[in-house]
């Protein structure tokens, strides 16, 4: 008899979690399986500067998560002109601040920051795992060092770089160009200047063309994911 009962609750037990399951996939709108989707990528971001912190924000906003991000910098007051920053974040490091930020956000995506210069040996490590690699330093060099040491030991990872980016207008000289798994935002020519500074507008209208690429970029996989869970 204990047995005979055993099962019949099983079997109840079993309905339930059946029911609620389907429910569960058929009540999904198309913008919960994206951010659902989105929930289960990563990203790592070099830089936590104007570029970095603001396109992370995108990301987050976005769904994407898990956030790799690094950095060595500490906030400063002149870097609240244009970085997602706060006044109460001053001289705390940036890798933790964005973090916090992030959190805020959406405390259930993934932060891991590393405060550290980023070498050719650390971005192999701490981005091999991301989906997407976002290229957000100030430097020239540093640009070149990351493009370098994605293309020559990550192949097939797509990049994400900002070049271009100071003064203000001329709006309609950003632009987007993919090469195979690289892929520039800017106008490719704007260098910093005493007279042609960052600015927030711009910087943060390439940030978010970093972002907007990303998400494509993930998203080309959307459709056979949501294939296999259908």
């Amino acid at each position: 008899m204990n047995r005979f009962f055993l099962q019949i609750y099983i079997l109840y037990i079993s309905t339930i979690f059946l029911t609620t399951f389907l429910l569960y996939k058929m009540e999904l709108t198309y913008p919960e399986k994206v951010r659902r989707y989105l929930s289960k990528c990563t990203v790592g971001i070099a830089g936590c500067g104007g570029l970095g912190s603001n396109c992370a924000i995108s990301l987050a906003r976005a769904g994407v998560g898990k956030l790799i991000i690094a950095d060595f910098d500490i906030v400063t007051v002149e870097n609240l002109e244009r970085q997602y920053y706060f006044h109460d974040q001053v001289n705390k490091l940036k890798v933790l601040a964005l973090r916090d930020n992030i959190l805020r956000i959406d405390p259930s995506i993934t932060v891991k920051p590393f405060d550290l210069k980023l070498c050719s040996s650390d971005v192999i490590e701490l981005f091999a795992g991301c989906d997407v690699i976002v290229e957000a330093f100030d430097k020239a060099e540093m640009k070149q060092m990351i493009i370098e040491a994605v293309i020559n030991h990550l192949p097939g990872k797509p990049l994400v770089c900002g070049i271009g980016l100071a003064g203000f207008g001329k709006t309609d000289l950003l632009k987007v160009i993919r090469t195979g798994n690289l892929i520039v935002c800017g106008d490719q020519m704007s260098e910093v200047t005493e007279t042609n500074p960052l600015t927030a507008p711009r910087v943060g209208i390439v940030a978010n063309m970093e972002a907007n690429e990303v998400i494509e970029i993930l998203m080309s996989k959307f459709k056979t994911w949501n294939e296999n869970i259908a």
